[in-house]
């Protein structure tokens, strides 16, 4: 059940007929303000249950902003007018108007009002019902699950007000512009609050899994200075010019806390989506599902987030979206172990089960694509054939594997909708590895990123017999040499293929791209060579004829329409967008 607001108070006043007295009537189906406030620890539960409380229309993960709109993945479907998400794609058409954009913004801050509810609730009652020192752990917490939600909004819309408690108490919602702060300032807003939640939060969580603990906040506070650390967001003014090397080393000290921790690389890679899991030592945080048959409800608490990506024609209810791009195959290839960087799309190549070829790949492509004549997510009884595509001419024969369990584990749906018991990561450790070798990288420190890169593509290298021994012929991955990191830009350019082809289809490639200042490069090049491509002699992806991204105005999603005019005048615009 989704509640969007977790406290209603209102009186039903009704009239009598004969008289001037009136009859107070209880609401139903709300709760009491003072009975919730009173129980603090139910109001963090409320808080933590909103990182689920997504749909396919406002993916809390992100997937159509981080994935779709870069150059791994085509959107899917039933054709380009099937959701709201074809302008993230192509960039040329993207107004402020997508309901879907309204309907996240919308989410993000329904999530942040249960924070801040949650926090007066600790204020007032805390101490007295749970005791000080869960009382403080809580509340930091909920720090971190506020900054969560903000670091999305920031991510997405850059211009954001700001409604801590203090607004929520004095009911100044609708009095907060989104230019009050700067980017810098909000980012700083952010960082404090993972700032409080890393101070208050042990390493090691015992009362209940799920929840955020310091190494997850720790996580968080690298990502947040290494998104700074590159430069404000706007090509103009980010990249490698604009690097801050006090804010990597920041990287550097909080992924340490990681580095010291219990979290570590899962032995395979293909593990790591599987439901069963879904919380080894690979997920520093993850927003936690559920099967039916787990929790004794009729649907489970399941991710609604990748509701439409399962696979046509292999589930019920599989909508055949989030499928993953000719360019992203082409990236997986490699020669004499290590990957083509200068070469990798001059061709479009594909393997084909059974058919042998000189060309060979990285494992992961394995893991993470599903391709006809190959074994749907490594289940033989299952293989996918150019049927499992809903509409080919348009997005090819592809689809993603990371976000879906096996076939053979069963359904779970209601009525047109699929379900999966998916848990969403929103840190794996192997992500954190990624992030602390790109700050080492532009502090200097190369054979230390070395060491980290060549110890995710050993993790590749051993991730063949288990789930793919089918493929084991076309797969070839070589460890880095020293001569492959003697100097940045070469580094560089290693740590961002690696970063890529590790973290493909998991909502990050797009937000990687801006971060280092290439978007405009890479993505304008990808949409040129992409329209063209073609499997098996049928082409595709021609809509990508109409593409195109603009720097200065696309590296952040526009405010939506129905924001800027809820409250006019309130809201300012991100550049460049009506």
């Amino acid at each position: 059940m989704k509640l969007t607001n977790i406290i209603a108070a209102a009186s039903l006043m009704i009239a009598a007929t004969s008289c001037n007295d009136f009859i107070d009537v209880p609401p139903t189906g709300v709760i009491d303000g003072d009975l919730a406030y009173s129980e603090p620890d139910k109001m963090v539960n409320a808080a933590y249950a909103s990182l689920g409380d997504c749909w396919y229309s406002y993916p809390f993960n992100l997937w159509p902003y981080g994935d779709l709109s870069s150059d791994d993945c085509l959107k899917g479907g039933g054709g380009t007018t099937d959701t709201g998400y074809h302008p993230m794609e192509i960039w040329s058409t993207l107004t402020s108007t997508p309901g879907e954009l309204d309907e996240l913004w919308y989410r993000l801050y329904c999530n942040i009002s249960r924070c801040n509810r949650a926090l007066v609730a600790l204020e007032q009652y805390g101490v007295e019902k749970l005791g000080e020192k869960t009382a403080a752990q809580r509340v930091g917490e909920v720090h971190f699950l506020r900054g969560h939600s903000y670091f999305k909004l920031l991510t997405m819309f850059r211009q954001i007000p700001w409604i801590d408690e203090e607004v929520f108490k004095n009911n100044l919602q609708e009095q907060t512009p989104n230019n009050q702060f700067t980017y810098e300032e909000l980012f700083g807003k952010v960082i404090h609050e993972f700032e409080l939640a890393y101070d208050a939060l042990p390493e090691e969580v015992t009362d209940g899994g799920g929840r955020a603990n310091k190494v997850a906040a720790a996580s968080y506070l690298a990502k947040c200075y290494l998104t700074l650390a590159w430069g404000d967001g706007y090509e103009k003014t980010d990249g490698v010019a604009f690097i801050k090397p006090e804010y990597m080393q920041k990287v550097v000290d909080y992924t340490d806390v990681v580095v010291n921790s219990r979290y570590g690389y899962l032995a395979d890679f293909g593990d790591i989506f599987l439901p069963e899991y879904k919380n080894s030592e690979e997920s520093i945080f993850a927003v936690q599902t559920s099967q039916y048959t787990e929790d004794n409800t009729r649907y489970g608490r399941a991710n609604w987030s990748n509701m439409l990506n399962g696979c046509w024609g292999m589930w019920s209810c599989g909508w055949d979206f989030h499928k993953p791009s000719q360019n992203l195959v082409n990236a997986y290839k490699t020669r004499d172990g290590l990957p083509m960087f200068e070469d990798y799309d001059k061709a479009d190549a594909y393997p084909v089960n059974g058919v042998a070829s000189a060309q060979k790949w990285d494992p992961r492509l394995f893991h993470t694509v599903g391709m006809p004549t190959f074994p749907y997510k490594y289940e033989s009884e299952y293989m996918m054939t150019t049927s499992n595509s809903r509409t080919p001419n348009t997005y090819g024969f592809y689809t993603s594997l990371k976000d879906v369990p096996q076939r053979s584990g069963g359904e779970t749906f209601d009525g047109s909708w699929q379900a999966f018991a998916m848990n969403d990561y929103v840190f794996r450790y192997t992500d954190v590895m990624l992030m602390r070798a790109e700050a080492l990288v532009e502090l200097g420190r190369l054979e230390d990123a070395r060491s980290i890169i060549n110890d995710i593509r050993s993790r590749a290298a051993d991730s063949v017999d288990k789930h793919i021994s089918y493929a084991k012929d076309f797969c070839e991955i070589a460890l880095y040499s020293s001569s492959d990191f003697s100097s940045k830009d070469k580094a560089r350019v290693r740590l961002q293929w690696e970063r890529r082809l590790e973290m493909a289809m998991e909502s990050s490639r797009y937000f990687d791209l801006r971060r280092w200042g290439i978007a405009s490069t890479v993505l304008n090049a990808y949409f040129e060579k992409e329209k063209d491509s073609s499997y098996d002699g049928v082409k595709y992806g021609q809509y990508y004829e109409d593409a195109h991204y603009t720097p200065g105005k696309n590296e952040f999603y526009p405010i939506p329409y129905n924001q800027l005019y809820y409250v006019p005048g309130l809201y300012v615009q991100n550049q460049g967008y009506n």
